[in-house]
């Protein structure tokens, strides 16, 4: 028999980051909030952990940066968050050379350039940021306000350059335009691949759509570190609905959801209704549909990425006797993400073979933030090295994911060891049991644990931040076809990433603000 779990103005199903937002958003407006989660811990992806026996590392397990999380939310929902801007923006090693950009000294970061691809691409990767710091100032603070048209928000913009590279053309046409250099053209052209299973000409213009938001993220594009691990971030947003009067009911598996505001979700122990003025779903829309026992609206989903965390006892050497691998691995490493890599990984990948060699990104956590290490791996100089692959959509993984994920993972080790000068596996710090501290996580892993569709990061493809034959300008973009049914996650218009983004709007447009 079905009980009753309680009557609200919301409940909101899923509570990661986004959920959380908007629970402490209505709950502070006084409304009556429920989340409900079905892991036993809050915070979706956005979560610290400490995986490892005998090692004390908090982990950010899954996300690991933050760029879109608007001041807006931290400062209306006084969030204790602390994200701190990496003195590195990037190195990236070719053979045994490489150049490295200095996120606070850009002279060093021309003399770089300059070294390695000569005096015109120095001055075309200069060019290129003017136009995505303008278009950063720009846009950004237009994601926590109603949706514009799409004539208004390119007036927004007003750079025509901007407006051809970015939102009309395949960004492989800019690309290719500017830059001359194999391997600077890669590192720009990562920023539209990260969670984003296509070619850089794509007509579809997914890449441009994951540039986009990867270039924007606070009105600069910095990508911080969240001081305390990623769990600090959800942590605080959960004090904050907490505090509120939010009801946070984790270990609950939603099961169904009605367009008139019944939601069904069962315990450990028993199954029970909620009733609410509105549901805001913190969850991927094919989810949601599913929950609305609605058909699929398209094809599913894919994710595209291998994401490994390690723990060291100390950084590797590198093959480029010129860098130190302290302010290399400070900011994002590039490993073999050349233009013409990234298009050949991604024509493997297409055809269901793994991509060789496999393009890879790292940082390191502890560089910027060594709070998330416990004393004695503080003294002893332990470091985080978190791995991003890219083109590693989930149909490699569908068959066997325990071989495949091990034998991506094995490809993406000698993908990294060929620009070190030793093998990464002979830093790994080893647990209390004696096994190397590394984990791998594949989309089919994130699909299992995360409930993200196929491991999509982004829940499906991105949107453009404007409004589309689906959203009417003025509205916030979160509106389904129930009235009292709102998107909230990270496949909300302006979703994706660690932004809060869809938990605002979606908060704003039941408030009706």
């Amino acid at each position: 028999m079905v009980r009753s779990g309680g009557d609200f103005d919301a409940v909101i199903v899923g509570g990661g980051h986004n959920g959380l937002v908007a629970a402490a958003y209505l709950a502070r407006a006084g409304r009556s909030v429920a989340v409900l989660e079905s892991r036993s811990e809050l915070g979706g992806a956005a979560v610290s952990s400490s995986p490892f026996p005998g090692v004390d590392v908090r982990l950010s397990r899954y996300a690991y940066l933050v760029s879109l999380l608007p001041r807006t939310i931290v400062d209306d929902l006084r969030l204790p968050v602390t994200l701190r801007r990496r003195r590195v923006g990037s190195y990236t090693p070719r053979g045994d050379t490489g150049f490295l950009v200095d996120a606070t000294d850009p002279a060093r970061t021309r003399a770089e350039l300059t070294r390695f691809a000569g005096a015109a691409e120095a001055d075309a990767w200069e060019r290129w940021g003017a136009m995505t710091a303008r278009l950063a100032a720009r846009v950004f603070p237009t994601l926590t306000e109603p949706l514009r048209s799409a004539p208004e928000f390119r007036r927004v913009v007003d750079d025509e350059r901007a407006w051809r590279a970015v939102f009309t053309a395949p960004l492989s046409e800019a690309l290719e335009a500017e830059f001359a250099d194999d391997t600077v053209r890669g590192v720009v052209a990562t920023d539209a691949l990260i969670g984003t299973f296509a070619p850089t000409d794509d007509p579809l213009l997914r890449p441009n759509r994951c540039f986009l938001y990867h270039v924007i993220g606070g009105g600069t594009g910095d990508w911080d570190v969240p001081v305390g691990g990623m769990g600090a971030v959800t942590g605080a947003l959960a004090t904050a609905a907490r505090t509120a009067g939010a009801e946070l009911r984790t270990g609950t598996t939603v099961t169904a959801i009605t367009p008139d505001g019944e939601v069904t979700y069962t315990t450990a122990d028993d199954e029970l209704r909620v009733t609410a003025r509105h549901i805001l779903a913190a969850v991927a829309p094919a989810t949601l549909r599913r929950l609305l026992s609605e058909a699929p609206d398209g094809p599913p989903p894919e994710g595209s990425q291998l994401k490994v965390n390690m723990v060291l006892t100390r950084l590797p050497r590198l093959r480029d006797t010129r860098a130190d691998p302290h302010d290399a691995f400070a900011g994002t490493f590039h490993v073999n993400e050349g233009y013409g890599q990234l298009a050949a990984a991604w024509r493997a990948a297409a055809s269901g073979r793994l991509p060789a060699p496999p393009p890879a990104e790292i940082y390191c956590h502890t560089l910027t933030d060594p709070t998330i290490l416990g004393p004695a791996e503080r003294a002893r100089g332990v470091h985080t090295l978190t791995l991003f692959g890219l083109h590693m959509p989930a149909r490699l993984f569908a068959d066997d994911n325990a071989a495949a994920r091990a034998a991506a993972l094995r490809a993406t080790f000698a993908s990294l060891d060929a620009v070190l000068a030793e093998p990464v596996e002979d830093c790994l710090l080893r647990d209390a049991d004696g096994r190397p501290c590394v984990e791998a996580r594949t989309p089919v892993d994130l699909d299992h644990e995360l409930g993200l569709p196929a491991g999509h990061i982004f829940h499906r493809d991105l949107a453009w931040p404007y409004a589309t034959p689906d959203h009417e300008p003025g509205t916030w973009g979160v509106e389904t076809a129930h009235e009292r049914v709102l998107l909230c996650g990270a496949g909300a218009p302006r979703g994706g990433g660690v932004s809060g983004i869809p938990g605002h709007n979606a908060a704003m447009a039941v408030l009706g603000v």
